[in-house]
């Protein structure tokens, strides 16, 4: 049955058609970037659906966008190496200034700029982002920043990047959510200028790295929103961020799925499909079931962000439940090829690791289940 979104899901299944598993495939052997995959993208729109047309984008929803990213999953393709650029705008458009919007969203959605960087996670502290130690301080018309980041993927591969620092004391504020600012760094001034990048060995290609700021200036006209209210301009960029890594793993469910019933209808053994037998069959049904119940959490969660209403719990579970989603239709998909799911020609072992990722990040499971336990179920605080 066609829905509203049907027309973007086939435009994104015939884009993805034209990069097959075998380029993913040599992509994650090379550790390769894929330029041109990104580049069909932003040139079909795809990667500019949430930038307002009259800064040169589509003017649609996370709800669309939603569509976007777990079709590209779906396709055996992996969306890590583009989503920034989506659950950024988040905060861009929401707080970005009209003189902000004007000098980067057109440049963004024509491709001539790519924002796909979010500089918030430390080695220190982790998802604990109030407690981030690295500092601005206001200097005239700049801001110096001191300080380090870690697991920041794709900066080597952006123009621009989303940072969040300290510019007021923990102890000089009365919440521990204020005195954070964000601001918008331009990626290849700031190298070598105070800006120092170290990729990290990792077990998929996410194209991540360690970043050190010694004395790196930032242009006062840099900052996004207000200075000290930048936990409150992450928290949209963060909740789209949730939503979208949802629809990717309900994409990557699927396509477990996909490719374990199509192995069960043709794999023979003991003269009958392996299909046939319950303990095959009844497991991929049940990963079917799941994929579909997270689905609907997820494009409720985008609804309601799209509409301005609070999706703070719901994107939370949107992506606690699509991810758990994933990973058991990834297992189930494994157990069904059996020896051969390890081998890299079958490209499921790539898609398994990359989708075990999303038990961890952008938000622990365990967070989430705090997140819902404090602040929805009105139990105390556990930690």
């Amino acid at each position: 049955m066609k829905d509203d979104l049907t027309d973007i899901r086939e435009s994104v299944r015939a884009l993805c058609a034209r990069f097959g598993e075998e380029y993913w495939l040599e992509m994650d052997r090379t550790l390769g970037y894929p330029t041109e995959f990104v580049a069909e993208l932003t040139r079909a729109g795809f990667l500019g659906v949430l930038i307002p047309e009259e800064y040169g984008g589509s003017g649609l929803g996370v709800r669309e966008a939603a569509a976007v990213m777990e079709e590209v999953c779906r396709s055996g393709a992996h969306a890590g190496v583009c989503h920034a650029q989506m659950y950024v705008m988040g905060s861009v458009l929401r707080h970005g200034s009209d003189e902000q919007k004007k000098a980067y969203l057109p440049k963004i959605a024509s491709g001539e700029l790519r924002l796909q960087s979010f500089g918030v996670t430390e080695p220190t502290t982790g998802t604990d982002t109030t407690s981030l130690k690295t500092t601005a301080r206001r200097e005239g018309d700049v801001y110096v920043v001191n300080g380090q980041k870690v697991w920041i993927s794709r900066i080597q591969h952006s123009d621009l990047m989303l940072l969040l620092a300290r510019t007021t004391p923990r102890d000089a504020v009365t919440r521990k959510t204020q005195g954070l600012t964000t601001f918008i760094v331009d990626v290849k001034a700031a190298e070598g200028n105070g800006l120092e990048i170290r990729p990290i060995e990792s077990m998929i290609n996410h194209h991540s790295c360690e970043l050190f700021f010694d004395d790196l200036e930032i242009p006062a006209a840099n900052v996004v929103g207000n200075e000290g209210e930048g936990f409150r301009v992450i928290l949209d960029g963060m909740n789209a961020e949730r939503i979208l890594i949802a629809a990717e793993c309900v994409g990557d469910g699927r396509y477990f799925v996909d490719k374990a019933t199509g192995y069960a209808n043709e794999r023979v053994v003991f003269n009958r499909p392996i299909g046939e037998n319950q303990g095959v069959q009844f497991p991929i049904a049940r990963a079917y079931a799941d994929i579909e119940a997270a689905s609907l959490m997820v494009y409720h969660a985008a609804g309601l962000f799209d509409a301005g209403s609070d999706c703070g719990a719901e994107a939370n579970m949107a992506k606690m439940l699509a991810s758990e989603a994933s990973w058991r239709a990834g297992d189930i998909c494994m157990q069904t090829h059996g020896g051969f799911a390890f081998a890299k020609e079958y490209h499921i072992e790539r898609k398994f690791r990359e989708t075990r990722l999303y038990q961890i990040a952008p938000i622990s499971t365990n967070l989430i289940l705090s997140y819902i336990g404090e602040h929805v179920l009105g139990m105390p605080r556990s930690f």
